[in-house]
Parts: structure tokens; C-alpha cells; sequence
């Protein structure tokens, strides 16, 4: 008998998820927290720098 004929062979498939829903949940929590950044730095510049 050969050596291959004794082995149990055992394949294994993964199957890689792709979730559009999450990656796009993401960018509009990022997309978001993006735009208050910015609106709280437009906002500093223009009224309160010139205060000083």
C-alpha cells in the first residue's frame, strides 16, 4: 500500500464574507464625526480667534 492511501484527506473551504452593509455603516460614522470636527474648527476660527 502507498503511503497516500492510509492518510485521511480533509479539505477545508473558507469562504470570505464581504458585510457592504458594515463597511458602509463605517464610513458614515467616520463621514460624520469628519463634518462635527470640522464645523467645531470652522466654528473656533471664524467667531472666537477673532475675539483676541
Amino acid at each position: 500500500m502507498d503511503r497516500h492511501d492510509e492518510m485521511d484527506v480533509r479539505e477545508r473551504k473558507v469562504e470570505k464574507r464581504k458585510d457592504s452593509s458594515m463597511v458602509a455603516s463605517t464610513f458614515i460614522k467616520y463621514a460624520a464625526y469628519l463634518i462635527i470636527f470640522f464645523g467645531i474648527l470652522y466654528f473656533l476660527i471664524n467667531y472666537i480667534l477673532p475675539m483676541f
